[in-house]
């Protein structure tokens, strides 16, 4: 007879392992089935954001960065450094100890929580039973009043340039290169693309980036963008807006991609690509054909505003799911669902979820740019300040960059925050909390910030957006 819970997840990314947590925390009894596999042939809990997207990305972007700052900015300090160089080894050795560190507290917190975690394939079937296919390749079955789902995303593949992992590289095998390539394509500029993009020029290849559509940054505020692309030209980055690529062909140890931009057919040679063009969702072989679950046009599984699929008691999260693609997006959406499970109050505010670059000036921003609220017909005020205005910045030699936030004209609501500067991506945590809690600029102007602190733009910005900034000489 088959094992029987209260909850089965299938899945244990960034959605499917907090929903799993809460779940237990709740009292019920949970199983968690997850088949990642690192190439090494070791397995591992966490998805793709542990052991292959987020975590080690952030560790190379930190490695890479410190190697820049050495380069470029010690000096600055009165530090002088000579005979700066890359350990490539030793740096990929920290990224791994990192991964294998989070992945293996995924393990532990399941254990601490009385999660029951197993390694395999889930495949949901009728009636809330779910088959697991164990890595050596037996069988089994488990039973569970509710079900949630929680598969995650894969790269997208380009049909006319297909992975071989050698030359032609998804995401992951971008942060496993054992060592620096001289000429670097990356096809895509966006988050993904520009972090990796970031992290192998700062380690010392020449990298051109391929972005079909005309504007930069087409997802955030175009000022904010205006200034990123600005910033990343002089880094080095080549980013070659409206190049629509068409092929590429792999020969004498170089690969040779095909692009088509307004000055007509293209080309650039370069010893590896990497193609960054976004996400898909992952179903494969997840779901029998009579379980009563849907997939949408694009492959997603579709559920309603509280992650419900059509068929009863059966959940979808994450990546899977509509919505960004973001990590703590799955994650807030599993521990709603687990907290729905139990008959608890949840409830997720999908207009109020940040988004950060982890480039270096860091990107972050939450709620409508610009360009949308002025489609939406609201009145509106903007107020903006520059970093090279703020005294920690200055002293963190990283006075680049702005704060921009808007309101709404008639309440005063703040409508959308947009960071681009030093340590945006911990900055845009304030903006987060005072829009969930309908703050108002002047809510943000008449809190005391710490001097001096980065945070003081934040404070900036909101009176700046009544013309009432007290530090910036263009206000």
């Amino acid at each position: 007879m088959a094992d029987t819970y209260d909850v089965a997840v299938i899945g244990a990314g960034p959605a499917g392992y907090p929903t799993a947590i809460r779940a237990a925390q709740n009292g019920l009894k949970v199983v968690c089935v997850d088949e990642w596999k690192n190439r090494d042939g070791s397995l591992a809990f966490g998805g793709t954001c542990l052991n292959a997207g987020c975590i080690p990305s952030k560790a190379l972007l930190e490695s890479s960065e410190l190697v820049h700052r050495a380069q470029s900015e010690f000096a600055a300090h009165g530090i002088k450094t000579q005979g700066i160089a890359v350990d490539l080894a030793t740096m990929q050795k920290r990224r791994a100890s990192i991964v294998r560190t989070m992945t293996g507290g995924v393990a532990a917190l399941f254990k601490a929580a009385g999660v029951t975690a197993v390694h395999g394939h889930g495949r949901l079937l009728s009636g809330r039973r779910v088959e697991i296919t164990a890595p050596d390749g037996t069988r089994s079955e488990i039973a569970a009043r509710h079900v949630v789902l929680a598969s995650g995303s894969v790269p997208v593949e380009l049909p006319s340039m297909r992975f071989d992992h050698q030359r032609i590289c998804d995401s992951w095998d971008a942060l496993e290169f054992d060592a620096v390539p001289p000429r670097l394509c990356v096809i895509g500029a966006g988050i993904i693309g520009l972090e990796l993009g970031s992290v192998w020029r700062r380690l010392g290849s020449q990298v051109v980036i391929l972005e079909a559509l005309e504007n930069f940054l087409a997802v955030a505020d175009q000022q904010l963008a205006a200034e990123a692309a600005r910033q990343f030209k002089r880094q080095g980055l080549d980013v070659r807006l409206g190049a629509r690529v068409s092929g590429a062909r792999v020969a004498d140890g170089t690969v040779r991609v095909e692009y088509a931009d307004a000055r007509g057919s293209q080309s650039v040679t370069v010893d590896k690509v990497i193609v960054a063009v976004g996400r898909k969702p992952y179903a494969a072989d997840l779901l029998a054909a009579d379980t009563g679950v849907k997939l949408d046009e694009k492959g997603f599984i579709s559920v309603d505003a509280e992650c419900r699929t059509g068929a009863e008691n059966v959940w979808a999260v994450g990546d899977c799911v509509r919505g960004p693609m973001l990590a703590h997006k799955g994650k807030e959406e599993g521990v709603a669902v687990a907290d729905r499970i139990a008959g608890r109050y949840a409830h997720v505010n999908y207009a109020v979820i940040p988004s950060v670059i982890y480039t270096a000036p860091e990107i972050a921003w939450v709620g409508q740019t610009e360009e949308q609220v002025k489609a939406s017909g609201t009145a509106y005020k903007t107020g903006v300040f520059p970093f090279s205005a703020n005294g920690r910045a200055r002293a963190m030699e990283a006075a680049v960059g702005f704060v921009k936030i808007l309101a709404a004209g008639d309440t005063d609501s703040i409508l959308g925050v947009h960071i681009i500067g030093p340590l945006a991506g911990e900055l845009i945590a304030e903006a987060t909390l005072a829009m969930e809690f309908q703050a108002s600029a002047e809510d943000l102007q008449r809190t005391i910030h710490a001097h001096p602190t980065l945070a003081e733009a934040l404070h900036e910005a909101a009176l700046a957006s009544d013309k009432r900034a007290i530090d910036n000489i263009n206000k």
